[in-house]
C-alpha cells in the first residue's frame, strides 16, 4: 500500500512539475528557438540531478550503485529515444497536421503497457488494460476538434509520425524502469536518482555534441539567458526526478497512465491563466480521463 501510494503521488508531483516546465520553456522558445529551448532541460537540468543525488546519498547514508553495463546500455537506449521522440514531436509541431500527429502521441500509454509487458515483464491485468485505454479515449476526446475524425484515418505521414513519437516516448519510459531495475543494489530512491544523473549525462553529453558540431547558435542562446534557462532546467530535473521515482515503484504503463492527468492540469491554466475557453467536448474528454484514471488506481491499489 505504501509503495502504491507512493507512485500515485510520484506521478502526480511529476505532471504539475512537467506542465511548469513547459510553460517556461515556451517561453523560451521564443527568445532562443526550439533547439535551444529544449536542450535546456537536459543540459541545465544535470547539475540539480546531480544535486538531488548527493541528498539522497546523505539523507539515505546509502552507498552510490555503481551501473553495470546493462544498466547503462538500457538507460543509454531510453535516452537517446526520449531525444529522438522530443525532435520528432517538435518537428511535426510547425506542421499543418500537428493535431493529427498529437492525436496519435497520446497512443503512448497503451504502447507502453503492452512493451513493458512483453520486455519487462511489468504485469498487465485486464481491468488495467482497459483504464488504460479508457484514459487514453479520453485524451484523445480532448485533443481531436469536430471534423478530424477522416484525417486521422486518411492521413498517413501525420499518423505514422504521430506513432514513431509516441513509440520513442514509450521506448524511453521503458528504457528508464529497466535501467532502474538493472541497476539492483540500493533503496528505490537511491536508484531512481542515480538512473536519472546516468541519463540526464548522457543525454547532455549527446546534444553537446550536436549542437557544436551543427547549431552552437542555439548553445550560445540558452547560455545568454542562463537565468531563466536555470529555473526551467530545475523545473525539469525535478519533474524528472518524480517521474523516476514513479518508475521505480509500479510499471511505466502505470505512471504514463496516470500522468495523463496532465492534459487536464494544462487545460486548467489554460482556463484560469491565460483565459483560453474549455468547450463541453473537452469537458467530456477530461470526465472520461479521470473515470479511466480511477478505474486503473482501482486495479492497482
Amino acid at each position: 500500500m505504501i509503495a502504491g501510494a507512493g507512485w500515485v503521488a510520484a506521478t502526480l508531483a511529476g505532471s504539475a512539475g512537467q506542465v511548469v516546465r513547459n510553460i517556461a520553456q515556451s517561453r523560451l522558445t521564443d527568445r532562443i528557438g526550439t533547439l535551444g529551448a529544449t536542450q535546456v532541460r537536459f543540459v541545465f537540468g544535470l547539475p540539480f540531478a546531480i544535486l538531488f543525488l548527493l541528498l539522497v546519498l546523505i539523507v539515505t547514508g546509502e552507498p552510490l550503485p555503481v551501473p553495470g553495463p546493462r544498466a547503462v546500455a538500457i538507460t543509454a537506449a531510453g535516452a537517446i529515444a526520449q531525444i529522438g521522440g522530443t525532435a520528432l514531436m517538435l518537428r511535426v509541431m510547425q506542421s499543418r497536421s500537428f493535431a493529427v500527429t498529437t492525436a496519435w502521441l497520446k497512443t503512448e500509454p497503451v504502447l507502453i503497457a503492452l512493451a513493458g509487458a512483453l520486455v519487462l515483464g511489468d504485469r498487465l491485468s485486464l481491468p488495467a488494460l482497459v483504464a488504460i485505454l479508457i484514459a487514453t479515449g479520453g485524451v484523445l476526446l480532448t485533443t481531436l476538434r469536430p471534423g478530424m475524425g477522416r484525417a486521422i484515418l486518411s492521413e498517413a505521414a501525420p499518423a505514422a509520425s504521430g506513432l514513431l513519437a509516441a513509440a520513442l516516448f514509450g521506448a524511453a519510459a521503458i528504457g528508464f524502469r529497466g535501467g532502474i531495475l538493472a541497476l539492483g543494489a540500493g533503496d528505490f530512491l537511491i536508484r531512481a536518482t542515480t538512473t536519472l544523473v546516468l541519463s540526464l549525462f548522457i543525454q547532455t553529453a549527446a546534444l553537446m555534441a550536436w549542437m557544436l558540431a551543427f547549431d552552437r547558435r542555439a548553445l550560445a542562446g540558452s547560455l545568454s539567458v542562463w537565468r531563466e534557462s536555470l529555473g526551467a532546467g530545475f523545473v525539469g530535473a525535478l519533474a524528472s526526478q518524480f517521474w523516476f521515482i514513479g518508475f521505480a515503484l509500479t510499471s511505466a504503463a502505470n505512471v504514463r497512465t496516470l500522468a495523463l492527468v496532465e492534459v487536464i492540469l494544462a487545460q486548467g491554466v489554460g482556463h484560469f491563466v491565460l483565459g483560453q475557453r474549455i468547450s463541453g467536448r473537452q469537458y467530456l474528454g477530461m470526465a472520461v480521463i479521470v473515470l479511466g484514471v480511477g478505474l486503473l488506481l482501482r486495479s492497482e491499489l
